[in-house]
């Protein structure tokens, strides 16, 4: 089964509650089973454009199971956070498995 990424790339005009979202939104993350891949200041864009400074990429054992904890009732308290302190796009996509020959 293909895992589940949640994908955030945000422009984060307060810090300091921008901190307070993360604090209460990491021991979310875990309890669902989900583990941060990415979380990165200042990426190089290399081609188009790119939406904000911070990019953050978290992998969950499925699809299903990234769609669980974003619409968990503990992620979404601490959801309103992050949308009182940064303008975000956030995506939830499914990984790729290569087939063996």
């Amino acid at each position: 089964m293909p895992k589940g990424y949640v994908i955030f790339t945000s422009a984060i005009h307060d810090k300091d509650r921008y901190d307070r979202y993360v604090e209460k939104a990491v021991p979310t993350i875990l309890q669902h089973g989900g583990r941060p891949l990415v979380a990165y200041d200042g990426p190089m864009v290399v081609e188009g454009r790119w939406h904000g400074t911070r990019t953050v990429v978290l992998e969950f054992d499925s699809l299903e199971a990234a769609h669980r904890w974003y619409r968990s009732p503990e992620y979404q308290a601490a959801a309103g956070e992050r949308r009182a302190s940064a303008e975000a796009n956030v995506a939830i996509v499914g990984g790729f498995e290569m087939p063996v020959p």
